[in-house]
């Protein structure tokens, strides 16, 4: 049997293809209500006409994104022999990457992404699937960063093999969810649920050992996971009283998505992060 690679490229291909597959339910969200739903701007782009997504919103994420990266390497920067630094540097890298990611296809270019050329709309795309993927591996690296300033011994290295591993599944589970595919492996919200565990941790044992030590560096560290969980909050809140459609109604409103309010609390967070946390880290 001869070996076809045009075949075998197509078949590599088309698995990928798959994930296409996932609709929005009840034809919610169609390329002819598409802008409707939300505010689109037709820009040119080298002669080509594009459907822009949410222009604001497109700035603050991008923002975000850019703003992270830069925190990021910033902490790279000043790492010196401290690799509680280096890997807060790491994990904020990959967040900003995540967040461009994400930025491109929920809001910038979802139009282009997932509508365009098409009856229906896709509900979601590799460009999101990647993004949750780094998310994850991102809270995992901000686990490690933690460990080596805030546990020793038996403890951190338990924390260690847990941001390992638990990033290496949630990759394969991601990966599957994307193939095959299926819908409730490659949504935000189970990203969440899986990070949560990370958050409470580093929350609970920074309070104690702030209660327990009263160090400014816990005290930083405090304030920071503080500051995500009234983020965190205010996106749910926001998402669950629909605030977003009722300031919206069809572009008869205003548009100030969740979103919007989850990306510019990180923003904040980020501030936060680079003016108080950045030099107060330390290894323990």
């Amino acid at each position: 049997m001869r070996f076809n690679v045009k075949d075998h490229a197509k078949t590599f291909i088309s698995g990928f293809r798959r994930l296409e597959s996932i609709r929005y339910s009840d034809q919610e969200l169609t390329p002819n209500n598409w802008c409707e739903e939300q505010p689109c701007l037709q820009i040119t782009i080298a002669s080509r006409q594009v459907i822009l997504t949410q222009p604001s919103s497109t700035i603050f994420v991008y923002l975000l994104g850019l703003l992270t990266i830069g925190v990021g390497l910033y902490f790279l920067w000043i790492r010196g022999a401290e690799l509680s630094r280096l890997w807060w540097g790491v994990s904020l890298l990959l967040w900003g990457i995540g967040a461009l990611l994400a930025g491109t296809s929920y809001q910038a270019f979802g139009y282009e992404i997932k509508c365009a050329g098409r009856s229906s709309c896709a509900w979601t795309s590799w460009w999101e699937v990647v993004y949750l993927m780094f998310q994850y591996i991102s809270m995992s690296a901000m686990l490690v960063a933690f460990s080596y300033s805030s546990t020793t011994g038996s403890l951190q290295t338990a924390l260690l093999v847990y941001a390992l591993v638990s990033s290496l599944l949630y990759i394969v589970v991601t990966l599957i969810g994307g193939l095959i595919p299926v819908k409730a492996l490659v949504t935000f919200n189970l990203m969440v649920r899986v990070s949560t565990p990370i958050f409470l941790f580093m929350l609970v044992l920074t309070g104690w050992r702030y209660s327990m030590f009263g160090t400014s560096m816990d005290l930083a560290l405090l304030g920071c996971w503080i500051l995500l969980l009234l983020t965190s909050t205010a996106y749910y809140l926001y998402d669950e009283f629909d605030i977003t459609t009722k300031l919206w109604n069809r572009g008869k409103g205003f548009w100030f998505s969740q979103n919007d309010i989850l990306h510019l609390g990180l923003i904040l967070w980020m501030i936060y992060i680079a003016v108080v946390v950045a030099h107060q880290i330390h290894d323990l």
